[in-house]
């Protein structure tokens, strides 16, 4: 077995809950956020890496644990770690989009839509928001509806929780 087919995870405690993370030797792949049942991680790691080995670990994990850790606290606005992100070519495009959305700000699925040249992909952009598998890393959560909050894959609360950190709420 290569390195390139080995799947490394971490669980960890944070303020607002257990964090759950999987990374390749590319990039962390997977988050699941506090709430989410260890069950949603499990089967999300059997559909995106079926014939990997996992092991526990990983050195990208200690580093995305400690970004996190920082976030959480107000120490940290910005993430740099290497991403896996598996997806779509239309999802990475708007996921990417997202990423650029500066701590402490919000944007409607419009604007996020408008901003990768498909005005009327609203629904679209919504859609690879809910299949964020790196959540609080790709900041989803600054993702807003025209008419409120929207919904989001932790909850809203969780969502308010991340947007009150930021100061955003």
């Amino acid at each position: 077995m290569t390195k390139e087919n080995i799947l490394y995870t971490h669980s960890f405690k944070s303020k607002i809950g257990t964090i759950r993370i999987a990374s390749t030797s590319k990039g962390l792949a997977i988050l699941t956020l506090p709430g989410e049942p260890v069950q949603y991680f499990k089967d999300l790691l059997k559909k995106n890496y079926p014939n990997w080995k996992i092991e526990r670990g990983g050195s990208i994990n200690k580093q995305v644990e400690k970004q996190i850790e920082k976030y959480l606290n107000g120490k940290l606005k910005k993430f740099s770690m290497k991403l896996d992100l598996q997806t779509t070519p239309f999802r990475k495009k708007a996921l990417t989009e997202i990423s650029k959305i500066p701590y402490g700000k919000t944007k409607t699925y419009g604007e996020i839509a408008k901003a990768i040249g498909n005005p009327k992909a609203s629904r679209a952009v919504g859609s690879a928001n809910a299949t964020n598998k790196i959540p609080i890393i790709i900041p989803c959560h600054r993702v807003l509806a025209s008419n409120g909050l929207g919904g989001y894959g932790g909850g809203l609360e969780m969502k308010k929780k991340l947007l009150k950190i930021e100061g955003a709420l």
